[in-house]
């Protein structure tokens, strides 16, 4: 029986399409024509055997089998550019400063990491997980050389827009929330320590909603947040990424609360041109953060396949 060869440059096309959640975005990342996409696109069919997408109203969703090729797809091509890097870029050697939210630290930090030691044995990185304010701080005085940060407004001088995250109300994960609209009372809020960017989006958006609330546990970490919220002792305020087991968003309404607004997500460099290493760190740090939203965002549906 003869295999199949899945070709790298059509898994890309297909990867990035998903990626950007619209082929023709795809095609103007990738330097090709719309239809040269579809050709593409028609050939992994082809050699799939199967339909891996299927119709969304008036675009393009996965079938069962396309979410299966797209998880294999962004493994090969990882695999793929891991060993281009490491073969070309053997001597690759220095120092890099990264900062990150805690929000990151167990899901795109190793995997950067990993990635990053193996193709670059001679690197060192230094990783720092701190609060917003301090990352932007720090990057602004040269004291790292990259943040991946929730945006506040705040523009630097080398910084790019990674994409918008959609704020969620957070409750423990079994059971009601203990909390409801209906009962009169205060919503009890666990938050971070101030300045924190969701914890001003939570009750601004309780105060326009009129529903009165109160500060039942505030925290200098993300891990005693969890454990608070796990416990029963708050409602709180995060995004999809790096929510552990023990917790788990409400659905949208649920108890009364209101709507919230989507927060961005920033890369700050402390210098335009940077060294190889930096970029090489940045760049896989993009790759990662952007399978991380995907994951965490799923692409309902696709236009201009």
């Amino acid at each position: 029986m003869r295999k199949t060869n899945f070709d790298l440059d059509v898994l890309r096309t297909f990867a990035t399409g998903m990626e950007l959640g619209n082929f023709a975005k795809a095609s103007e990342r990738l330097g090709r024509s719309t239809s040269a996409v579809s050709a593409q696109l028609k050939k992994l069919e082809e050699q799939a055997g199967t339909p891996i997408f299927r119709k969304a109203g008036r675009g393009l969703a996965l079938t069962e089998a396309g979410e299966t090729m797209l998880a294999y797809a962004r493994r090969l091509l990882e695999l793929n550019d891991e060993a281009v890097a490491a073969i070309q870029s053997v001597e690759l050697e220095g120092w890099v400063r990264l900062g990150l939210q805690e929000d990151f630290g167990e899901t795109v930090l190793p995997d950067v990491l990993g990635r990053f030691a193996r193709a670059h044995p001679r690197v060192r990185i230094e990783a720092r997980v701190v609060r917003n304010v301090e990352l932007i701080e720090r990057v602004t005085t040269g004291k790292l050389d990259l943040a991946l940060a929730w945006s506040n407004g705040t523009v630097t001088a080398h910084c790019e827009a990674i994409g918008e995250v959609p704020m969620q109300w957070i409750g423990p994960a079994s059971g009601p929330s203990g909390w409801s609209a209906e009962s009169g009372e205060p919503l009890p809020l666990a938050s971070l320590e101030a300045p924190c960017l969701l914890r001003t989006a939570a009750t601004n958006a309780l105060d326009r909603a009129n529903i009165p609330w109160r500060l039942s546990f505030v925290s200098p970490s993300l891990g005693g947040l969890w454990a608070a919220t796990a416990a029963g002792l708050g409602i709180t305020i995060r995004t999809p990424i790096g929510l552990p087991s023990k917790v788990r968003a409400l659905a949208p309404g649920a108890a009364g609360l209101p709507p919230l607004p989507s927060l961005g997500l920033m890369l700050h460099r402390a210098e335009a041109d940077a060294d190889a290493a930096t970029a090489r760190l940045a760049s896989l740090v993009l790759q990662s953060v952007r399978e991380e939203l995907v994951n965490a965002v799923p692409v309902k549906g696709l236009v201009g396949g």
